[in-house]
């Protein structure tokens, strides 16, 4: 078996060395990352520049770009076949609810998703500073060997988040529909030596709709969580009423 992991913390991450510990026996493993951290660079593909490929020993490489890049130079060129299965992290941080659009670490398994490639997002909501690696690297290895036995449909992605706990003290695992996040709207406006404003966006975590049967209050609750994500974002609930509108030609 050929798996491919990929992350968007960059080649250097605590969280990816976990990943390829967890996953090392399962069958010939290549690590495709970025060089540098990537965070909340979503779905972007680098397109007008030029990509750089570095080795980091043995089927270990960087690429001086996104995680969708990683994972498409991986994918089309850098492994010797199509892989058959990527997982993506074990991100140092959630990505719960809406933090799924903007995630790296989601899109790197969504670019695999693309090609019809089963694939798995991990990531450790992190609460300190020794983030509890072996829980979410035992949790990911059960999510990943189930999904092997139980054969991903094409398309489907899955979203695993778990809680920052020692392993014994997480209540479970649950599947569970994404929610909503709420962060703090921050914009923090400072002035450069030269006398020009800069912007830093971004604010921290504020709450979780109440949807108790949603990823992130359950993970809050200190449930791992496992989420279905389609390729296919079309609402289609809504549908047969757009097509009532009077629209030209």
């Amino acid at each position: 078996m050929l798996i491919l992991l990929s992350n968007d913390d960059g080649i250097e991450a605590a969280g990816l060395r976990a990943l390829e510990a967890a996953l090392a026996d399962l069958g010939e493993v290549w690590t495709v990352a970025p060089a540098t951290e990537q965070s909340a660079k979503s779905h972007s593909l680098t397109m007008h520049e030029p990509l750089r490929v570095a080795a980091h020993g043995e089927r270990r490489f960087s690429v001086s770009g996104t995680p969708a890049d990683s994972v498409y130079l991986a994918a089309h060129h850098l492994l010797p076949r199509k892989p058959d299965l990527v997982v993506s992290g074990i991100n140092r941080g959630s990505n719960l609810s809406n933090d799924v659009m903007y995630s790296g670490t989601v899109a790197a398994a969504r670019e695999a998703a693309s090609f019809d490639i089963p694939s798995i997002a991990v990531s450790l909501w992190v609460a300190g500073g020794s983030p509890h690696w072996e829980t979410a690297q035992r949790i990911a290895r059960q999510v990943v060997d189930e999904s092997l036995r139980q054969k991903l449909p094409v398309g489907v992605l899955l979203n695993l988040n778990v809680p920052d706990l020692p392993y014994d003290q997480v209540k479970g695992v649950r599947v569970a529909p994404l929610g909503r996040r709420w962060y703090h709207p921050t914009v923090a406006v400072n002035t450069d030596p030269r006398g020009r404003k800069y912007y830093w966006i971004g604010g921290d975590h504020d709450r979780f709709d109440d949807l108790p049967d949603s990823d992130g209050p359950l993970c809050e609750a200190g449930y791992a969580v496992v989420t279905p994500l389609h390729m296919d974002v079309t609402a289609h609930e809504v549908l047969p009423a757009l097509r009532t509108w009077k629209l030209e030609r």
